[in-house]
């Protein structure tokens, strides 16, 4: 099975735990936890890092931070992993769904501000699949509208707008360090942002709002959102080697178009593009089935599976998902979430297995096809 996605971890990361468990600082205390905040601050051109124990709960420690509550509404893209409108909720805040961009599928800019209303408080950007949201244009709404901004970057590490690494803009940033991810902790997340303020506040907060100078004096009630030594000693691992990730996960991509790229002229498909704007780092690399293929979505993933090949469908539109279901439609969003298809996207996937992949993919849409 040529799975969809799988980590790559080596010595150093092997080391660094070693040397982590030899320390006996295990849990979260421990020289790796702060070099990894610092480390990986630096490198998305922020000020500050908060680690977490995973890249929801930053999501929700951000928010708190923020003073999102009760009654407040936090503007997000309706095509998205769930945590994003979860963790809204776990704030007793509403979030508000937005549809697609119909080109690069993240939150479509020219739809947000018809949703903003006085309880309108945040907006929060995903980098979907590896690709920057235009920025630029939702900056400028936010300030317009004095709303504050969360870049959810969790599957985007590294990933550029107009030259800027994403999570170096808005109020604060999240990531997630999940397995699938471009870097990995096994679990974890961290908050980024160049106020220090926020940055003391989300550290009282992520752990049980434990006054710094006062131990075991809890002057809010906060929550346990640390992010362990071991997990930050594969973190440090990880970051050293995040460039060649990108980099390798770019040239998969260029491997995927040149490969189906007959498949889009037949319009059969249609490939993962990346704006001018954007450096894309392709967490998944994706295709969208066309109405023309004589197949559907669902049936080409369980012929892949047969092959031996794992893919996965997109997200469903969370206006969709029974805890947030009304009866808004958002059609961008639903039929790209329709066609759309996740193919093995592993930094370690080799020429060969592109090959494979792809050829199994044309074998398929092209068993029926009558042209033209």
């Amino acid at each position: 099975m040529i799975p969809v996605a799988e980590p790559c971890l080596g010595k150093e990361e092997l080391k660094n735990v070693i040397e982590a468990v030899k320390s006996g600082w295990i849990s979260s205390k421990g020289k790796f936890i702060e070099e990894f905040e610092e480390k990986f601050a630096r490198y998305c051109g922020r000020k500050y890092g908060v680690a977490t124990s995973n890249g929801t709960v930053a999501l929700h420690l951000a928010l708190k931070a923020l003073g999102i509550g009760k009654g407040d509404e936090v503007i997000v893209p309706t095509l998205t992993f769930v945590a994003t409108a979860n963790a809204v909720t776990y704030c007793n805040a509403k979030p508000v769904f937005v549809d697609s961009h119909p080109e690069y599928w993240c939150i479509n800019p020219d739809k947000i501000e018809e949703k903003i209303t006085p309880r309108t408080k945040a907006i929060i950007p995903v980098h979907l699949y590896g690709h920057p949201c235009d920025m630029d244009l939702i900056m400028k709404i936010a300030e317009d509208h004095n709303l504050y901004v969360i870049e959810d970057a969790a599957e985007a590490h590294g990933a550029e707008y107009k030259g800027e690494k994403v999570g170096s803009f808005g109020d604060i940033s999240c990531f997630s360090f999940y397995g699938n991810k471009i870097i990995t902790t096994g679990e974890g997340g961290m908050c980024l942002t160049n106020n220090e303020e926020l940055a003391e506040k989300m550290r009282i907060l992520r752990d049980h709002g434990m006054n710094p100078t006062r131990r075991y004096w809890h002057d809010i009630i906060g929550f346990n959102y640390r992010m362990t030594n071991m997990q930050a000693a594969v973190g440090i691992a990880q970051l050293k080697k995040l460039d060649e990730f990108v980099e390798k996960k770019r040239t998969i991509a260029k491997l995927y178009k040149e490969a189906l790229s007959e498949l889009e002229k037949k319009r059969l498909i249609k490939l993962h593009k990346e704006m001018s704007w954007a450096k894309c780092v392709y967490w998944m690399y994706c295709i969208l089935i066309n109405n023309k293929a004589k197949i559907s979505r669902d049936d080409l993933i369980k012929q892949l599976e047969e092959k031996g090949i794992e893919t996965r469908p997109f997200f469903y539109p969370m206006h969709v998902l029974p805890p947030y279901k009304n009866s808004e439609e958002l059609p961008v969003a639903e039929e790209i979430a329709k066609k759309g298809v996740n193919l093995p996207s592993a930094v370690g996937l080799t020429k060969r297995d592109v090959q494979i992949i792809s050829e199994a993919i044309t074998g398929i849409l092209m068993e029926n096809y009558g042209g033209d």
